[in-house]
Formats: C-alpha cells, sequence, structure tokens
C-alpha cells in the first residue's frame, strides 16, 4: 500500500484511486486466504467438513432467556466457515437450544448437525431420535451417532434403515473414555459406519495406539472430542508462555496450539471444542486455517505441554 501510494503522487487522480483500490482488495484477498477454514473429506462420501466444529455439551444447555451470547457464538461460528455443530439428548436443553437459535439466525441450511441417541431399546431408541429431530428443527439429521455405545448394535440397524430412506445422512459411534476402548475397536471391526466420535487430545493420546490408525484403514471419519481434556489443559497452561515454535504454525495462543495438534493427525477429520463465549470461539476457529504441525513439531508441542 504504502508503495502505491507513492506512485499515486505522480498520477492524476483517478487512476491514483484505481490503483490504491486495486491494492486494497489485492490486501483483502491475501488476509482472505491465510484465514480461510480448511476442510477434510468424509472417507465414506467425499464431502466436505470443515475442520473445527462446535460442541455444545454444557455450554448450550440453558434456558431460551440466556441465548443471546450463544446466538452471536453461533452467528460467528458460520461466518467464520463452521458447519459442524454437535449435540446429545444426554446435554439438556442443548439440542433445544441449537434449533432455536438456528432457526432464528436462519442458518439451518449452513449448519451440519450431529447429534446422538442415548437410550435402551430400538421403539426408545426411535422415539428418542424423533424427539431430537422435533428439538433440532429439522427433518434429517446430517450426523446421527450412538452415544457411548449404549445398545450400539439395535440403533445402528435402526439408523441403517434411516440412511436408505433419508432420514439421516451418516451414523456413527461415540465414546469419551479410553476404558471404552476395546468396546469401540470391536464394534468398528465388527459393523459399518460413517464416523468414530472419540476423546483425542494432547492429554489423552490413548486413541493413537489403534483406533485412529483403524478408522483411517477403514475409511471412517473422526471427530475428536474433549480436545482440552475438558478444560485441564488450558487451565494448567494459563500461567505458561506459548512456546515460540508456535509462529510456524501461526498458532497466538495455547488453545489454537492444542487443536491444531489433534486436527493434524491424519486420521481425524474434524474436533469439536465447545465454547460460549465469541472471544474463545474466535480463538478456536483461528486454529482451522494456516500451516499445520508436522509429525516433529507434534511431539514438540506434546512435549511442551507434558514436560
Amino acid at each position: 500500500m504504502a508503495c502505491a501510494a507513492r506512485y499515486a503522487s505522480r498520477m492524476n487522480r483517478r487512476d491514483a484511486i484505481r490503483l490504491l483500490s486495486l491494492a486494497a482488495l489485492a490486501c483483502g484477498a491475501a488476509a482472505k486466504k491465510t484465514t480461510t477454514m480448511q476442510t477434510r473429506p468424509i472417507p465414506s462420501s467425499g464431502e466436505q467438513l470443515p475442520i473445527i466444529g462446535l460442541g455444545t455439551w454444557q455450554t448450550f444447555n440453558v434456558a431460551p432467556e440466556s441465548y443471546a451470547p450463544l446466538e452471536e457464538v453461533l452467528r460467528e461460528f458460520v461466518s467464520l466457515g463452521g458447519k459442524l455443530i454437535d449435540s446429545s439428548p444426554m446435554y439438556g436443553r442443548s439440542e433445544e437450544t441449537v434449533g432455536d437459535i438456528a432457526d432464528k439466525a436462519g442458518v439451518h441450511e449452513k449448519l451440519f448437525l450431529a447429534t446422538k441417541v442415548w437410550t435402551s431399546g430400538k421403539q426408545s431408541g426411535i422415539a428418542q431420535m424423533a424427539d431430537s429431530m422435533r428439538k433440532l428443527r429439522t427433518k434429517r439429521v446430517d450426523l446421527m451417532q450412538v452415544h457411548n455405545l449404549v445398545d450400539a448394535e439395535t440403533h445402528l440397524a435402526t439408523l441403517r434403515a434411516w440412511k436408505k430412506e433419508g432420514r439421516i445422512r451418516y451414523l456413527g459411534i461415540t465414546h469419551y473414555t479410553s476404558g471404552a476402548y476395546g468396546q469401540v475397536e470391536a464394534m468398528l471391526r465388527k459393523v459399518p459406519v460413517d464416523f468414530l466420535q472419540i476423546n483425542y487430545s494432547v492429554g489423552e493420546r490413548e486413541a493413537e495406539k489403534r483406533l485412529l490408525p483403524l478408522a483411517r484403514e477403514k475409511g471412517i471419519a473422526v471427530i475428536g472430542n474433549r480436545p482440552f481434556a475438558e478444560g485441564a489443559l488450558l487451565r494448567r497452561l494459563s500461567m505458561k508462555p506459548l512456546p515460540d515454535f508456535a509462529k510456524e504454525i501461526d498458532c497466538t495462543s495455547w488453545a489454537q496450539l492444542l487443536l491444531k495438534f489433534v486436527v493434524s493427525h491424519p486420521a481425524i477429520t474434524a474436533v469439536i471444542p465447545a465454547t460460549s463465549k465469541v472471544k474463545h470461539l474466535r480463538d478456536n476457529m483461528a486454529a482451522g486455517s494456516g500451516p499445520m504441525p508436522h509429525e516433529a513439531l507434534r511431539q514438540r508441542i506434546a512435549a511442551s505441554v507434558t514436560g
């Protein structure tokens, strides 16, 4: 811009304004390019999914009179390139909150809605999933997951039928504790699914041993939950300086560094940090753009956190 201004002094007013405008557009385009949210393909379809999603556990379990901050969060999430928003009937009013504010903001069509079934018995599962759709204000859910493997085979049979009917687009299973990994692995080997949602972070790396390689081998998309180990990592790191190497991958906060560690694993499709604050949402979303750490840098990140 400074260079353009020097040349502008030698030109007539019309040419100078044109040159400055073109320079501003070029700068804006460059800035936009560096902040574009990255996407990853869903293996079973090739559909691209933005790598930073939004979780709703605790944060969206609020009464309607407390919607205002979350309306701002959801609008900003979409404006920054977000799509995947994950919920569950286990999360109190979270599904209803998502449905209400997405409807009010007019962003339903821009979201990739994921929720879960969390009950036993075929009819109970059908009733619960229908209720989730009502709360989310949609006739079709993008991803329905069996929460924590509760009666998984029963619900997956229903979901396969629903997928054929177009009531859901993808089906999957979830868990959040390493103690259940044996069951999760057995299910992945036995039953075809589109998605696995599992806990994965610098502080919880057990999924690297068997589940993530297995998902990659079988072409299963992976959503990482608990990327901050339920906030424990950020609390522990709050007084620790960000390492200098964070600049190499355009990270300006620990949250961004932790999220880039998760999404840089080759088996991970997306990660779903939860927040009710726009400031934190923007910080999280920034982790979806710019360079990602290679394996050596991932190990440096892990060492800087655990060391």
